[in-house]
């Protein structure tokens, strides 16, 4: 198997891979949480309806590189801090976002090639203190969380899906991970509607129970 096929490959053995980050100190520090997926899977459904449903003070958008250039994969950014003031707003829109695209590609360059990313979302899930004051800080810290949490997902997933005891091992990691997501889902995405969580949680099940056949 040639490198680029690997990186296609990897697309196969996920269904939803949960991270967290953090980088920084103070009021400039950085904490991301990150739910990567397929777009036919738990993942598509809480993004799909993350986009649609903005609530004051939280409005889910699209992160790109720079007007009309979106990230790859698609990549929907939510602020789980209420926006407070103009300057933490720019903060938030402005040096967060950027680190976190910046952040994603770097995890995602090396695992990933155009067609598999083509089948996959990524939502991220941005803490930006309302008293940060430094853009640059923003940006290395956000950039520096957004790739490790994306790391942090990665390295629960089995490298060989196709072998029996790698299947046995994945399928016992999407338990933990389904009891995860009912553990901490509101704290990711605290305005989504649980009826959202509801829906994730049991297109995970229906996933799971097709690795354990």
């Amino acid at each position: 198997m040639t490198h680029d096929d690997a990186r296609g490959a990897n697309l196969q053995v996920i269904t939803m891979e949960v991270g967290e980050g953090f980088a920084g100190d103070g009021a400039n520090a950085a904490h991301i949480n990150t739910l990567l997926g397929r777009r036919d899977g738990p993942v598509g459904t809480a993004f799909a309806t993350a986009l649609a449903t903005p609530s004051p003070g939280h409005v889910p958008f699209l992160a790109v590189w720079a007007p009309n250039v979106p990230l790859q994969p698609p990549t929907l950014f939510v602020n789980k801090a209420t926006i407070a003031s103009d300057r933490h707003g720019t903060l938030t829109w402005g040096a967060a976002q950027a680190g976190v695209a910046a952040g994603v590609s770097d995890a995602m360059a090396t695992r990933f090639d155009s067609t598999a990313l083509a089948n996959l979302v990524l939502i991220v899930a941005v803490w930006v203190n309302p008293k940060a004051h430094d853009e640059e800080a923003v940006f290395t810290n956000n950039r520096d969380a957004t790739s490790t949490s994306l790391r942090t997902g990665a390295s629960v997933n089995s490298s060989d899906a196709s072998d029996a005891s790698a299947r046995s091992a994945l399928a016992a990691s999407d338990r933990v991970s389904r009891q995860r997501t009912r553990i901490f889902a509101a704290a990711l995405l605290p305005d989504l509607d649980v009826v959202l969580f509801r829906l994730l949680v049991d297109e995970h099940d229906h996933h799971l129970t097709n690795i354990e056949r």
